[in-house]
């Protein structure tokens, strides 16, 4: 079965790839009675186009036009380099053909994760932040004298574009702005929180973006929130803290929808001993202003994508980096109190450089998700979608 390709996977030939019994307990066998839904995958495929790159933590996201954005952090060398930069494609045709790459930004220091969604007044918003993660990996490489020559000279030579205080100064967590359908784009706005999948539109029109801050003493997570459709940002409220959990290491990567009731739910990218690798949620019955502490919900994989399906049921899409490696989906059919059984959008990686799904739901009730894997063939990480459909 190609790595590329998958279509209408039978059952018995998804036992024999995944694994028997961990694959039984994932594609939904009848619990109680009652038929647990299934992911039936029409077709898996490959969408970047350039195998010399690194591509990293996507975003799809659906325009009202029915237009196709994905964005990325492209232009990479690898998982932790100086060089990303902010790309993106399009696809006019639901994800069958897609555009070639655009780098929308590509500040003097690694541009990392990218977030898109278009706005109720048809502004196009797509979020990064910045870091400097990749000059200790240039410190132990220049001690160590096994990196080639080149290589350590062109890293050097991008770092020291700027001094190491303007390289802390260009540290931040930042949206880009679009009012002509992305012909054109802003200067970075600082939006004080960062997640990989970006902010959401609440029914009331304002942006809420629930994630961490990163470059403050705390790196406290919470929810920032927008009035003015992305112009400006303030912090709203923090999200509480478990006990025994702390913060800096231990929280990451949020992201929130809004349920048919109102009620805002969040989930959180967890790191402390309780619950290690599991995805953590807390819910908001306010408008953002107060959050429930967080819990588990018996989910093990990270970071998740939050989508409300036009039927009001929610979806999860999450990365899973143990066998099966991949990513997978749950439902929820009562406003996130409770997920459903583990689905497999794709489990057939080779290990854990891979995940941070994001899902868009199209008019015929099909989905399309895209994400990023590390694969044998290119080498460097590439950006993969599924199109797929629920079982019920």
């Amino acid at each position: 079965m190609s790595a590329d390709l998958v279509t209408h996977i039978s059952r018995r030939r998804f036992l024999r790839a995944a694994g028997g019994l961990a694959a039984a307990a994932v594609v939904g066998l009848p619990r109680r009675g009652v038929a647990a839904p299934v992911a039936n995958i029409i077709e898996t495929k490959v969408i970047s186009q350039q195998p010399q790159f690194y591509h990293g933590w996507p975003t799809v996201a659906r325009r009202r036009n029915g237009e196709l954005w994905v964005t990325w952090s492209g232009g990479r060398e690898a998982h932790v380099c100086p060089f990303g930069q902010v790309c993106s494609m399009t696809s006019k045709d639901d994800g069958a053909t897609w555009s070639r790459a655009r780098v929308l930004y590509d500040g003097a220091i690694d541009d990392r994760d990218s977030g898109v969604i278009e706005t109720a007044k048809g502004a196009l918003l797509v979020t990064t932040f910045s870091s400097l993660a990749y000059e200790d990996i240039l410190t132990k490489a220049e001690k160590s004298g096994k990196w080639p020559a080149e290589k350590i000279a062109l890293w050097k030579a991008t770092r020291d574009f700027m001094t190491p205080a303007q390289r802390k100064a260009a540290l931040g967590e930042w949206l880009l702005r679009s009012a002509d359908g992305g012909i054109t784009w802003s200067a970075p706005i600082a939006t004080i929180a960062n997640s990989p999948h970006g902010p959401i539109q609440l029914g009331d029109g304002r942006l809420l973006y629930a994630g961490k801050q990163l470059w403050t003493g705390d790196r406290r997570i919470g929810v920032a929130e927008s009035k003015d459709d992305g112009l400006t940002w303030r912090w709203l409220a923090d999200i509480p803290t478990r006990d025994g959990d702390e913060v800096p290491k231990g929280y990451h990567e949020l992201h929130a929808v809004e349920t048919a009731e109102g009620a805002i739910i969040a989930q959180i990218r967890n790191h402390n001993k309780a619950n290690a690798g599991e995805t953590l949620q807390t819910e908001s019955r306010d408008g953002g202003k107060t959050w429930s502490m967080p819990h588990p919900i018996g989910v093990w994989g990270l970071p998740s994508h939050l989508l409300r399906l036009r039927d009001g049921r929610l979806l999860m899409t999450y990365g899973h980096r143990r066998a099966p490696f991949g990513n997978q989906a749950r439902l929820s059919t009562d406003g996130g109190k409770t997920w459903g059984e583990a689905m497999i959008i794709s489990g057939d990686g080779i290990g854990g450089d891979l995940g941070y799904p994001s899902t868009v739901e199209f008019a015929d009730g099909s989905l399309l998700t895209v994400w990023y894997e590390s694969m044998r063939e290119p080498k460097l990480a590439v950006l993969r979608q599924a199109r797929w459909r629920l079982s019920c």
